[in-house]
């Protein structure tokens, strides 16, 4: 475990740290001298066994949220252990284009000069978008610099990227003539504002308040009542469907009954998909309109009729056309009515109704010629890949989420009605024609031939990002060094999206090798009260303001420590703020061991040359490198972090650091070893905490060693040479009477640094060789001529005599006490009147008799705990 370097520090170095830690003024040049040195740049040619990670690609219109925030730490944290490590590592960054979302953006711009899209033509308006990119988009690139992600810049790739977009054309043709691409007719989510087809993760659902209408359609022994959220989509209903054993129904299916308002005539029909049990037991069949309508329309060989258009306009002919969808309810319901067909009326009807992401439009199911790819064969080998064993999913019981999802795929619409993304590489010809062109294939031309006009999904580029960014069609060396990509780092909720569709596509491209070994899922973040941030609750945060507070590496290891895998991360201000007292903790640690001398470099000195302070910090030191390795391999960010926490500043800190004293001040050889391990203590952590919190560690390692950068020093390894377990023994001995002499203290009200005369009988316990260190760290005085102890306390087999005459008013603290034995011994006597009344424990909850239970424990060892005071205290 001992660092090589020769470089030893020395009080001097401590002038080269201020005496207060500011971020400010340290992170933003260490980054840009991190990358200026390439220390993330990956090498394709080197001979280290490789890790890659690729960046989930933030949208181009982004900025840096407390997600992208959390999810980066983990990744970062990932990837500067495995440098550490002697891996050649990449971590590819990049961003998407973002088809819809940077549509928007560009056009939100043009309407502020009065202009739309249409105004410009498409390629003047794809050019705009290039236009905006340069100038606007990409903020978050720098805000992950702020955070210091040790991404390698010099591979940041685009999806749009020339690279990229012959990746998309390349795979489109391939799935095209493989049959696994095609076009048809069938019902998406349409958002009528973005007038586009979306996916399904681009629809936000919400309780919204609408209208349950029951409807009688049919007339005499041939009537039947529906009710719909709806009413508007009647004007296209083609039939009427109930269980084919419902009885209530069984003589009419197969008649045909009058729809109102329309004059047509609708078959009744069976099918297992309706629920006799919901409502009235049948369910009006608007196939073009409904997706479970549609699927019940092709079973049925329904025809499918359009009544809205691609605004929501009604386009059936009658007195509604040119109606909004809204408008058009009101008035078929009000028409309804005049005819007499409403049975029932509910209003508010509270029901979750689709919502577009990007401009909050109630999103619409429309009959649509889109292109799709047909995910059978592909979604099998996506869900083989985790079940023989290739692809681990952490946590495991993540697995059955997304083998229900894999396992029931449905085809995926890919086509987008927008201008910005990757075109469609389909030319349509004069006589029915249809060509797809690969990569540099002449599209076909003359009179007649014009190509797609849609774009393709984003999930569909993105979908390719692991092979992509490396080169994929072709067969670089960066594309054989860095793939297959050790671990994915993403977040449960587009585990079907996103994740989905790159085993899908990467399984596919790659000759059966999965895109990633490992998929690591962790939840999202929430607010300290584990609520949902988000603007409209007045709870989102700015992670940028909290860098700006506390540093980066307070809210990096914030993030770390709540993040338990496959769970929710809560967060809140107050722990940031717990987070930088932890850095400055650090900070003023290594200015000690930089003011007393701390050495690196070179052997250690032998057990036998040590204290047992010293074997014990070196014991404790290569547990926890060995705990916090076994917890990095579990993805267990939370628990590693803690570990980390607590042995930095419980035991190095708290103990280490005050133990060491008594021996620095004495001098000698023994002062000299200590420096020795105080030095490799330091050392050792600042590396194993470099990973979680990089800026004030690397400050610190450079300082403390001399040497050019903490970012590509060796990870620590344990030695199992150096547990102890004879010195930990004795040290958590010494902890012990150090603990309870304090809580005595403190139970007199003695203040910390308040010094009182006392006598330590430590002969025969291990104890004997700490009275110096016992004494420092409690504030104990000699005993002088005429010392009477008035307070004695037997622990760990030694005595320590305190004369506390003089320190506390011992009349008013017997008072207080007594005063205090008084109301727990009243506790008690309620208590135990209650549970020996039998009564009562037959009636109450047991959780009532539980909660009794503990108080009366409670009661009791306040009992114990106060008489043993009063017992302590002078007599007199």
């Amino acid at each position: 475990m001992t660092n090589q370097r020769p470089d030893l520090a020395s009080g001097d170095q401590a002038a080269a740290l201020p005496t207060t830690y500011a971020p400010a003024e340290v992170e933003g040049e260490l980054y840009e001298r991190w990358v200026a040195r390439g220390y993330f740049t990956a090498d394709e040619k080197s001979e280290k066994p490789p890790y890659t990670v690729v960046i989930p690609p933030p949208n181009v219109t982004g900025s840096l949220h407390l997600g992208h925030a959390f999810e980066h730490t983990l990744i970062d944290a990932l990837t500067r252990r495995k440098r550490m490590q002697g891996h050649e590592v990449l971590w590819q960054p990049g961003m998407d284009h973002a088809g819809i979302a940077t549509q928007n953006v560009v056009e939100r711009e043009l309407a502020k000069e009065g202009k739309s899209r249409h105004d410009l033509g498409r390629e003047a308006f794809v050019d705009r978008v290039w236009q905006w990119k340069a100038e606007s988009g990409g903020q978050i690139s720098g805000q992950m610099r702020r955070l210091g992600d040790g991404v390698d810049w010099s591979r940041e790739r685009f999806t749009m990227d020339e690279g990229l977009s012959q990746a998309v054309q390349t795979i489109f043709k391939k799935l095209f003539d493989e049959g696994l691409i095609y076009r048809a007719e069938r019902i998406i989510n349409w958002c009528p504002r973005c007038l586009t087809a979306i996916s399904d993760i681009e629809v936000e659902y919400q309780d919204d308040d609408g209208e349950l209408v029951s409807i009688r359609y049919g007339s005499g022994d041939a009537e039947i009542v529906v009710a719909t959220t709806r009413a508007e989509t009647m004007l296209g209903d083609t039939a009427v469907a109930v269980h084919p054993e419902d009885e209530r129904y069984a003589h009419l299916i197969g008649r045909e009954i009058e729809l109102p308002l329309t004059g047509r005539r609708i078959p009744i029909v069976a099918d297992a998909h309706v629920d006799p049990e919901f409502g009235t037991g049948a369910v009006k069949v608007t196939p073009a309109h409904d997706p479970n309508d549609f699927e019940i329309g092709q079973r049925h060989d329904l025809p499918s009729i359009t009544v809205l258009d691609e605004r929501g306009v009604i386009t059936a002919h009658g007195p509604f056309e040119g109606l909004d969808r809204f408008e058009a309810r009101s008035a078929i319901v009000a028409a309804l009515r005049a005819e007499g067909r409403i049975v029932a009326e509910k209003r508010p009807y509270v029901h979750s109704v689709g919502h577009c992401s990007r401009c909050k439009t109630t999103i619409e199911p429309r009959l649509s010629m889109q292109w799709w790819v047909k995910v059978g064969p592909l979604a099998q080998a996506a869900g083989d890949a985790v079940r023989d064993g290739r692809v681990k999913i952490h946590p495991q019981e993540m697995e059955s989420r997304y083998f229900g999802w894999v396992d029931n795929l449905h085809d995926w619409c890919i086509s987008r009605q927008l201008w910005w993304g990757h075109r469609i590489p389909v030319w349509y010809g004069p006589d029915g024609e249809v060509v797809c062109v690969g990569p540099n294939e002449q599209p076909p031309t003359g009179e007649g031939w014009h190509q797609e006009t849609d774009v393709l999904d984003t999930w569909f580029s993105s979908g390719l990002w692991p092979f992509s960014t490396l080169g994929w069609p072709e067969r670089t060396p960066a594309l054989e060094k860095f793939y297959p990509t050790s671990v994915l780092v993403t977040g449960y909720d587009i585990l079907f999206f996103w994740v989905a569709r790159m085993m899908m596509f990467g399984l596919y491209a790659m000759d059966g090798t999965p895109p990633f070994h490992t998929i690591a899922l962790h939840g999202m973040v929430r607010d300290q009260f584990g609520k949902k941030m988000s603007k409209s609750f007045g709870n989102a945060v700015n992670p940028l303001d909290w860098m700006d507070a506390y540093g980066s590496d307070a809210l990096r290891f914030t993030l770390a420590r709540g993040a338990n895998p496959g769970t929710d991360v809560p967060i809140g201000e107050d722990w940031v703020q717990g987070s930088r007292n932890f850095c400055n903790k650090i900070w003023n640690a290594t200015r000690f061991a930089l003011m007393n001398g701390a050495t690196v470099g070179g052997p250690l000195p032998a057990p036998e040359e040590l204290t047992a302070a010293d074997r014990w910090i070196l014991s404790r030191l290569n547990a926890t490198v060995a705990e916090v390795d076994d917890l990095y391999e579990d993805y267990q960010f939370a628990k590693l972090s803690e570990a980390l926490y607590h042995f930095a500043w419980d035991e190095v800190f708290d103990w280490y650091v005050e133990l060491s004293k008594t021996t620095l001040a004495k001098g000698g050889a023994q002062a000299d070893a200590s420096r020795r391990v105080l030095g490799e203590v330091l050392d050792v952590t600042l590396r194993l905490l470099h990973p979680v919190v990089p800026f004030v560690t690397d400050t610190l390692w450079t300082t403390l060693t001399g040497a050019e950068s903490v970012v590509i020093a060796e990870w620590p390894t344990a030695d199992p040479t150096r547990r102890d377990a004879a010195a930990e023994a004795e040290i958590a001995t010494l902890q012990q009477v150090v603990t309870e002499v304090r809580r005595f203290r403190s139970d007199q009200g003695l203040k910390p640094g308040q010094k009182v005369p006392a006598s330590l009988e430590l002969t025969g316990t291990v104890l004997a060789a700490h009275e110096d260190a016992i004494r420092s760290l409690l504030r104990l005085t000699l005993p002088e001529d005429g010392f009477t102890a008035t307070a004695s306390l037997p622990v760990a087999g030694a005595t320590v005599a305190l004369d506390l005459s003089g320190a506390i008013d011992v009349a008013a603290e017997r008072k207080r006490l007594q005063k205090d034995l008084a109301v727990a011994e009243k506790e008690k006597t309620q208590t135990a009147a209650k549970l020996g009344n039998e009564g009562f424990l037959a009636k109450a909850p047991e959780d009532v008799v539980v909660k009794i239970r503990a108080r009366q424990a409670a009661a009791e060892a306040d009992i114990a705990r106060i008489t043993a005071q009063l017992a302590a205290l002078p007599q007199g």
